[in-house]
């Protein structure tokens, strides 16, 4: 019989899975408070994760598409709604 190996994924690809994941959460939040100061950190935070690949490459491009349309549906809500942008 033979049995598949198991690969375990290297810690740095785990922390990227982990800075994805908090770009998304970000990102999702800047919409709602304040977009320049939030999505601008979500976004270096996912093209770090990005960087690092691995595993959770797919999740890390998600998270750089999602901030980018985050950012610009942020500012456009904050500029129709008269809120702060800061």
């Amino acid at each position: 019989m033979s049995v598949a190996p198991y690969d375990r994924a290297r810690p740095a690809e785990t922390v990227a899975g982990f800075l994805a994941s908090a770009a998304i959460f970000v990102s999702l939040a800047g919409v709602a408070y304040r977009p320049l100061r939030l999505i601008p950190l979500a976004i270096v935070l996912a093209l770090v994760a990005a960087a690092i690949g691995g595993r959770h490459a797919r999740l890390a491009t998600l998270a750089v598409y999602l901030g980018a349309a985050c950012f610009a549906l942020g500012l456009a809500a904050a500029v129709i709604t008269s809120n702060p942008l800061w």
